[in-house]
């Protein structure tokens, strides 16, 4: 069968990765992809949100599975249009993708069915918003309603950094129209843990846990990233967490998008809060975690194009995921600077070190192809440097020798992904 995935980060790359793993595929087509992808697909210079151009292109090559893999086109209805072409096509629809589309509207959803999640309210007007702030308890996180890169979130500890927040966000415009509608949220302590699932309208399968680290910088200091490396599977995703959330959050949230007429096929990322008063909702997306993907697909078993198949056809629940009892860790090689001010184009080197390598790998998330036939960097994460090990002190040690084995000017990364692991499970 042929295949064409939609994106061109580090999640599509491990996506790629997975799909060619496959004796049902043949041929891989990546819109637009990158210098990494283009190793194991054929790039077509296709952006993500041009869905004409992606149609015409699917129905040309005969392409037998579409798999979209960023927000922004799931939200925007990218689904639907390969859907009401005939074209079969892995990722919510448009009304069920608001679930990641607008927080206020998740936050609703869960208010209503009784999901566990912390406090909220929802604001249109700035100055409502700063008025509520001058009562309410500190400290509090914003969220710009819409898409924001996964970084249109602000901790605010003080009375004075959540007025200003607002202003970012609302009058600012920071994050564009993302911020036209804020959700302020109680704030939760806790443990954060990343579970990705697949569903198929009705079934939902969850995959291993995995854990994320936001931070630009070491000792979660720094600006919010998309995300600067991650590790799987999370030691405090216990038993019990798992049982409490599969009783009260996971087949739950399936159902209330029912019976809201949102029917949800394609991946829900739940991200979740280990708080004293037990498990609750931070946020759901609606596609592949970037870079939790990175770890959870290299320890997955399953033929993952038969899964896919699975949730398209509503079957869901004749597949049983399994994993390896191994773990990983994933360390983001970043441009200097990043997420704000950063420069590209610079030369990647090592890359070679990788192949036929079996527990490391590098997916790309920046990089294209210069006019010499180099790899250069592109983005402002650049690489994901994957390690697989015993347990997670391992593939801790792996992952960051193997990160040596890349260079290119301006590389910046974490120390510490994971660090916590190797103290005692410590902050």
């Amino acid at each position: 069968m042929k295949v064409l995935i939609i994106g061109g980060g580090g999640r599509e790359h491990a996506i790629a990765w997975k799909v060619a793993q496959s004796p049902k595929v043949e041929q891989i087509y990546c819109a637009p992809g990158n210098a990494g992808i283009a190793e194991l697909a054929e790039c077509v210079d296709i952006g993500v949100m041009d869905f004409e151009r992606q149609v015409s292109f699917a129905k040309e090559h005969e392409i037998d599975l579409v798999i979209i893999g960023p927000d922004d086109p799931l939200v925007a209805g990218c689904a639907d249009v390969f859907d009401a072409e005939g074209i079969p096509v892995f990722g919510p629809n448009k009304r069920a993708a608001c679930l990641e589309g607008s927080k206020s509207f998740a936050k609703d959803l869960m208010k209503k069915y009784n999901i566990p999640t912390a406090s909220y309210e929802t604001f249109d007007r700035s100055d409502e918003a700063i008025a509520y702030l001058k009562t309410a308890d500190m400290p509090v996180v914003l969220k710009a309603d819409g898409l924001a890169l996964g970084k249109g979130v602000l901790i605010c500890k003080t009375r004075e950094e959540a007025q200003e927040g607002v202003k970012t966000l609302m009058l600012d415009r920071q994050f564009g129209s993302a911020g036209d509608r804020i959700v302020v949220e109680e704030f939760m302590e806790g443990r954060e843990v990343s579970v990705l699932s697949f569903v198929d309208g009705k079934t939902i399968r969850i995959m291993t846990s995995a854990q994320d680290h936001k931070r630009a910088k070491d000792g979660d200091q720094g600006l919010n990233t998309g995300g600067m490396g991650t590790f799987s599977p999370s030691p405090f995703y216990t038993k019990e967490v798992d049982e409490f959330c599969k009783k009260y959050i996971y087949q739950a949230t399936v159902d209330a998008l029912n019976k809201e007429d949102r029917e949800f096929k394609g991946i829900i990322f739940f991200g979740l809060m280990l708080t004293e008063k037990g498990p609750k909702v931070l946020e759901y997306n609606a596609r592949f975690g970037d870079p939790e993907t990175q770890v959870v697909l290299p320890r997955m078993k399953n033929d993952i194009v038969e899964v896919l198949e699975a949730c398209i056809e509503g079957t869901l629940d004749r597949i049983q995921l399994e994993f390896e009892d191994d773990a990983a860790v994933c360390v983001v090689l970043a441009s200097e600077g990043y997420p704000e001010h950063y420069e590209k184009g610079y030369k990647i080197q090592g890359l070679e070190s990788f192949t036929n390598q079996k527990d490391y790998f590098v997916f790309h998330a920046g990089s294209k192809l210069d006019q010499y036939g180099d790899t250069v960097t592109n983005g402002g994460r650049v690489l994901g440097v994957t390690a697989l090990g015993a347990d997670l002190k391992q593939a801790r040690i792996n992952a960051y020798k193997a990160t040596k084995w890349i260079t290119f000017d301006h590389k910046y990364m974490r120390n510490d992904i994971g660090k916590a692991i190797e103290e005692g499970f410590g902050s």
